[in-house]
């Protein structure tokens, strides 16, 4: 059902019922179909601000999970969670309703745009997104935008623009975005994760190679050059294909590089030619890549290079991405950044040691089990880049510890690294030994964040 028929369930008004629509990606999916002309119910386990604002914009909301809730829908959509034993898609598939999965639908919806550019990678893909929505905003293509993260620029997780144009972060887990039609590809970067889905790096490499043939002969590849995974992913496909990088090796690269406490500032250079001048204002030198990758895009798409630089300065950041929490009441910053992969969590702590603090004390929480055992040694490795590592325990997410594993497993391997079983515990250690000029530092993709508005002063959150 990859090639579902959407748009004529759309075009007819008919009935599509969402089976875990307070999801950030399903309930952005319910908005677009019903603003394309569906009538739309949904079902979850719990209310939320997400299910309130699609219940003020008319979505009828069931909270619980209950066969009744399909009676009257044409067809419904899940989310990867939802299995085949939920009762309403027991009824649906009783009732010889069709049922089709979050990604399906999506990917039915891309069909109807010139561009579909989706942004892939195993880290960056929510930043590079909420880059390119920035751009392609200024440079007047008003995209139609599905990213994985609360955006102030668009005051969510969804842009509803015209039809010329749409920019999707793009998902690998469970195999996800094989379900999109890109015209543009882009691959950030390939490392090894999810591997309670994925049998091991290979396994993903193929999966990523699988999205980037998807793109048709007339779109483009844009890949990351300093990922040795990412250019294996799209060996052998015959595309338009620019590459991004740290060094001229790339078709897109930067030079005259300048970083004022971690901020940069550069030419972006294209086949050695100058194609724009970027100053950014969110931190990192990953965030200089993200804006490359951005800069390929627009090379394809033909937009134009002084609107795209405006794009790229004009984004601040978005929600858990190196996010501003507040100040203590003795002065030390508190930042939250959703970072979860050893890749991700180097990138930041690098970022963080850029900059004028005189500690960086890191609070993480790891996130599932199977990624904790499968990377032990590498969530030690990142945290050594941090002044102080406190580990919280891990956030079990879809899974349960069959593993036997602790986040006290990380923090025993650390010089002076501390495990607390609390949330309460932490904050109340924070409070201790935090100093004026210090970083505190919430780290992870769990509810770690909520240590950091325990600490912040209240007239500072």
């Amino acid at each position: 059902m990859s090639d579902f028929p959407l748009k004529s369930y759309v075009d007819e008004h008919k009935s599509i019922h969402l089976v875990g629509i307070g999801g950030v990606s399903m309930s952005a999916l319910a908005e677009l179909l019903l603003h394309l002309g569906a009538k739309i119910t949904g079902s979850d386990r719990a209310a939320s601000p997400i299910t309130a604002k699609l219940e003020a914009l008319g979505v009828t909301i069931t909270y619980a999970h209950l066969p009744e809730n399909v009676a009257h829908a044409d067809l419904v959509i899940r989310t990867a969670a939802i299995h085949d034993d939920n009762p309403e898609i027991v009824r649906a598939q009783e009732r010889g309703i069709p049922v089709i999965e979050r990604a399906q639908a999506w990917g039915s919806i891309m069909r109807a745009y010139r561009n579909a550019v989706c942004v892939a990678g195993t880290h960056g893909k929510t930043t590079t997104t909420s880059m390119l929505t920035l751009v392609g905003m200024q440079c007047g293509v008003d995209p139609t935008v599905m990213v994985g993260s609360h955006l102030p620029a668009i005051g969510g997780t969804l842009r509803i623009g015209a039809h010329d144009c749409f920019i999707a972060e793009s998902c690998e887990y469970t195999n996800s975005f094989l379900s999109f039609h890109p015209t543009v590809a882009v691959v950030l970067n390939v490392d090894a994760d999810h591997l309670d889905f994925f049998k091991d790096i290979d396994d993903i490499v193929q999966s990523f190679h699988r999205f980037c043939a998807l793109v048709p002969e007339t779109g483009a590849l844009v890949v990351n050059a300093d990922s040795p995974n990412a250019l294996r992913a799209v060996a052998g496909i015959d595309r338009t294909c620019i590459t991004f990088g740290s060094s001229p090796n790339a078709d897109v690269y930067p030079a005259n590089v300048t970083d004022r406490h971690g901020y940069y500032s550069f030419d972006v250079i294209y086949h050695g030619k100058t194609y724009t001048h970027v100053d950014l204002s969110v931190p990192g030198f990953h965030n200089m890549l993200n804006a490359l990758a951005c800069c390929a895009v627009c090379i394809f798409l033909e937009l134009d290079p002084q609107n795209a630089a405006i794009g790229l300065n004009q984004f601040t950041g978005s929600a858990r991405r190196f996010q501003l929490t507040g100040r203590m009441p003795n002065g030390a910053m508190v930042i939250d950044d959703y970072a979860h992969h050893p890749t991700e969590m180097e990138a930041t702590l690098r970022t963080a040691q850029e900059m004028d603090y005189d500690r960086i004390l890191c609070v993480f929480q790891p996130h599932t089990y199977s990624r904790t055992v499968a990377l032990l040694p590498e969530f030690v490795h990142a945290l050594s880049l941090c002044d102080k590592a406190i580990l919280a325990d891990i956030y079990a997410a879809r899974e349960q510890n069959t593993f036997g594993v602790s986040s006290k497993d990380i923090a025993d391997k650390l010089e002076g690294g501390e495990y607390y079983d609390s949330f309460d515990k932490i904050a109340a250690r924070l409070r201790e030994i935090a100093q004026p000029g210090d970083l505190i530092l919430t780290m992870g993709a769990g509810n770690v964040y909520e240590i950091g508005n325990a600490i912040v002063a209240p007239e500072n959150l």
